[in-house]
């Protein structure tokens, strides 16, 4: 019964995985995961640890949140619906990565079944460039994919899986060397500059320079240096936006910082408007809560929307006027702020520093990576709304590895 067991949770997980990758609904997807997690507590009599609970209780604390600001402002049903869906998102992924992988109880298998999906959708990926669509520039490759997090992740956890666990996760070297390289020419290809942040982040974390230590001080400033040399670099020298491939990368590498942080946009001006839409979008959610000071308390809450004060091309319809009126933010603290306010920004900041701190516990795979990922949902809060990406895949890794370390630690005490 346990093997047929294993089988059947491991099939779920990764089509769980390739539905969140390659379907398009974020409904459909959430009905799915849904309707997995009803099936699990139907079939399994499920038990949840304190510790566990305790975890994720920040972002179930913020999931009530957004009921607050609801309840004192009238919105349409659709966009309450919509939100509260966006915020219930990371809970069901982080449970059924829980869940699944408590029931399948082998790590091995657990990493290996991450490895041999991201090889999957490697695969796709290089079918996707070959056979079918134009990839004559770099942002024709780019819209084949923009980030996947599963690819990076398989190549990370294939590369240092024998440095923590002392055994190859494969017995064919050859076929490892193989599999690095296939995963590692797919994840070079999306041209992603949060893959690429998140890689350095990853590395940091493996080798223990995220620990705040005298030694990881040095290493971060000589790595803001070298970052400061080559932004000067870039803004020294003339780029072309519509350039060669290299060109082009480098432009948008070019414009990165600004394209967060910038408010100051002429709408007018398509070109500075869309080099700097994340910085348009928080600019204004925050001149709709200014209008509205206590929104910063507890925030706008489900169904508030932004008013962009024109129509944006953000649908895949031609023949639409466009978005006036959005509900999702690209940059997540703005996000967060708008629809929780500040009480909701902490809470998320604790639930993010919790898990950073795992690098603490010891130089364990799952200790290491857990803080990895938080160091990760950090950074692509700025950029892809992190923990609240209706694409992110993370939490569904995140919340098996929650799993694992609670085992981890029960083998360390005993």
């Amino acid at each position: 019964m346990k093997f047929k067991a294993v089988n059947f949770y491991t099939t779920l997980f990764i089509i769980v995985i390739f539905l969140q990758l390659y379907l398009p609904s974020f409904k459909v997807n959430i009905f799915v995961q849904l309707f997995l997690l009803i099936l699990f507590f139907t079939l399994e009599k499920a038990s949840i640890s304190l510790n566990f609970l305790k975890t994720i209780a920040p972002l179930f604390a913020l999931f009530f949140i957004g009921f607050l600001g609801m309840a004192i402002n009238k919105y349409a049903l659709f966009n309450i619906t919509k939100d509260i869906f966006h915020f219930i998102k990371p809970l069901l992924g982080i449970l059924i990565g829980y869940f699944f992988y408590k029931k399948i109880n082998n790590f091995e298998l657990f990493i290996k079944t991450i490895v041999l999906i991201g090889v999957a959708s490697a695969a796709i990926h290089f079918c996707l460039i070959l056979f079918f669509s134009r990839t004559e520039t770099v942002s024709d490759v780019r819209d084949l994919g923009r980030d996947n997090f599963l690819e990076l992740f398989s190549l990370f956890f294939l590369l240092f899986y024998k440095k923590f666990q002392g055994v190859s996760l494969f017995n064919s070297r050859r076929n490892n060397q193989i599999i690095i390289i296939f995963l590692l020419i797919s994840n070079i290809l999306y041209f992603s500059r949060t893959m690429i942040v998140a890689a350095i982040i990853m590395l940091m974390s493996i080798y223990g320079y995220s620990k705040i230590t005298k030694n990881s001080i040095k290493i971060i400033g000589v790595l803001l240096l070298l970052v400061g040399l080559f932004y000067a670099y870039l803004f020294s020298v003339k780029i072309d936006r519509n350039g060669n491939a290299l060109e082009s990368f480098l432009y948008k590498v070019k414009i990165a910082p600004s394209e967060i942080v910038k408010t100051k946009i002429d709408r007018e001006n398509h070109k500075d408007l869309w080099d700097h839409w994340r910085g348009y979008e928080a600019k204004r959610a925050f001149a709709l809560m200014e209008e509205n000071p206590s929104s910063y308390v507890f925030g706008t809450g489900f169904g508030s929307l932004v008013n962009l004060k024109f129509f944006a091309p953000l649908t895949d319809n031609s023949n639409d006027k466009g978005l006036k009126y959005i509900s999702e933010l690209h940059n997540g603290f703005p996000y967060i702020l708008y629809k929780t306010g500040i009480l909701g920004l902490l809470i998320y900041m604790f639930f993010i520093s919790k898990l950073y701190q795992n690098i603490y516990l010891g130089n364990q795979f799952n200790f290491v990576f857990i803080s990895a990922i938080a160091l990760v949902f950090l950074f692509t809060t700025l950029t892809i709304t992190g923990l609240y990406n209706t694409k992110d895949i993370i939490v569904f890794i995140l919340g098996a590895m929650l799993f694992f370390k609670e085992e981890t630690l029960i083998a360390k005490k005993a």
